[in-house]
């Protein structure tokens, strides 16, 4: 081999570590394929051949049969020491964000809430006009728990099909799901006390914590892995840790999902330990979807929450709480809470579940979301890769479920500045310091691409986007320069 061909292959090593080591791979992203590369970086394809075989021999990436390179080392800066156990203080810009409406803008992508735009919501809304005409001819009473017993039984027949085998009198039916994971950890824990989370975390599970004077321990994830076990371990040996709380299914904000060995081996570690597992993206996998912590469990100290309120409507705020050996406690603060539920919402859900209706509908939101995956991250990739200053600068996560995803820019990028100029401009995201207590992850962002559409408009939404990150790097730049 020449000198000059050496140097070559040396120069696409470089090329795909340096992408790693900024965050542009992550770890299980597929490389480009060798005639992609060839062509990219105008070099022979032996030339690539030769730079992943080394990359390969040390680990830094794999081969898998028929599907190309991925990347198997780390891609993100070695975990730090998990973070002292905080207080946290997020209700005043969470305030000041959550209550601009969607429907001012012309990129909606700030929210987590479902498209609704089809048949089946169309029908659930006709099924509740009927039945808000039906309760004016009956006598006023209050919906007791466990709830609607037509419902219940409809919510035994979703928990199988999420591969949870449960029975109607093991049902908690609750406001949706923040009210399950709210009540579980009113039984677990008293102020002051410790609560595990993963990180980033969503805001809503924060905002719980800081309404219950809960302390958030945070532990690093990846982006596609979820919670780092290692951290996790170190984390459990040094601090009383009262509750866990994850969710380890599509995670919210990442779209991070534990493999079934990181699940088995999370429960290994944390014998004892009550976890509630927030599971609301859950339904949502494109194909098939990991098992459950529930299922896993083999001690009942899982506690399992879902909703429809990403598979259905938001607005519906119908949850459930499935909660093990903690049933008791969670049943009495349940009804002293609310005496009673909203008996018109769950007496109509639960008819149209009957339907069938449901099942072709969660097929068919599962292509649609899948396709805006596809599609968003395209059109986010083409629009970031023309403006010099960010191609190769920032990695978007690309789940295989649910409908957010994460956005990750150069550390010193500032999210929230992005994020207000983004408004401005008539564009809705979520600023990553959102989703900690620390602000370590200002310089990322959350999509929803639920309502994406490949049409003009989000096209000039996302390239306007990449032009108002593009000059904000620019002028950070500048200003380091001037200094």
């Amino acid at each position: 081999m020449t000198a000059s061909t050496s140097k070559k292959y040396h120069y696409v090593e470089q090329y795909i570590t340096q992408r790693i080591d900024q965050g542009s791979y992550q770890v299980g992203d597929k490389l480009p394929s060798i005639r992609e590369l060839s062509e990219q970086l105008a070099v022979s394809k032996n030339t690539v051949i030769r730079a992943y075989q080394e990359l390969e021999a040390i680990s830094i990436i794999s081969s898998l049969p028929r599907s190309g390179y991925v990347v198997c080392q780390p891609t993100q800066p070695a975990s730090q020491p998990a973070n002292e156990p905080s207080y946290v203080d997020l209700m005043a810009i969470s305030k000041t964000i959550l209550k601009h409406s969607l429907e001012q803008y012309s990129m909606p992508a700030g929210s987590a809430h479902p498209n609704t735009d089809f048949p089946a919501i169309r029908s659930l809304y006709a099924e509740i006009g009927r039945h808000s005409r039906y309760q004016t001819a009956i006598p006023c009473h209050y919906q007791m728990p466990p709830g609607n017993e037509i419902l219940v039984k409809q919510l035994v027949h979703i928990n199988e099909e999420l591969g949870i085998i449960t029975s109607p009198n093991k049902i908690l039916i609750t406001h949706g799901a923040q009210q399950a994971i709210s009540l579980s950890l009113q039984a677990l824990t008293q102020p002051g006390d410790i609560v595990l989370v993963d990180s980033p975390c969503y805001f809503g599970t924060l905002l719980l914590l800081e309404s219950l004077g809960l302390k958030a321990l945070e532990i690093p994830t990846n982006t596609t892995t979820g919670i780092d076990l290692v951290e996790l371990s170190k984390a459990l040996k040094q601090w009383t840790v009262k509750a866990i709380l994850l969710n380890p299914s599509y995670n919210n904000p990442t779209g991070a999902v534990m493999p079934d060995s990181a699940r088995r081996a999370l429960l290994n570690l944390t014998t004892g330990i009550p976890i509630i597992e927030d599971d609301v993206f859950g339904g949502l996998a494109y194909q098939n979807r990991p098992k459950t912590l529930k299922t896993l469990d083999t001690e009942g100290r899982v506690i399992y929450c879902n909703s429809l309120s990403k598979t259905l409507d938001s607005r519906l705020r119908i949850g459930w709480v499935l909660a093990g050996k903690y049933q008791h406690q969670i049943e009495k603060r349940l009804i002293s809470d609310n005496m009673g539920s909203l008996n018109l919402m769950q007496s109509a859900v639960g008819e149209f579940l009957t339907t069938g209706k449901y099942r072709q509908h969660l097929n068919k939101i599962r292509r649609c979301y899948r396709v805006n995956q596809r599609d968003f991250a395209a059109c986010l990739t083409h629009a970031f890769d023309r403006c010099p200053s960010l191609k190769g600068q920032y990695h978007l996560s690309k789940p295989e479920g649910s409908f957010l995803c994460w956005l990750t820019l150069p550390q010193h990028a500032d999210g929230f500045v992005i994020y207000q100029a983004a408004l401005a401009a008539g564009i809705s995201l979520l600023p990553g310091k959102m989703f900690s207590t620390q602000g370590q992850y200002n310089h990322c962002i959350r999509f929803n691409f639920a309502n994406f559409q490949n049409n003009r408009q989000w096209q000039q939404g996302l390239t306007l986007l990449a032009g108002i990150i593009a000059a904000h790097l620019e002028e950070i730049a500048y200003t380091k320069e001037g200094k």
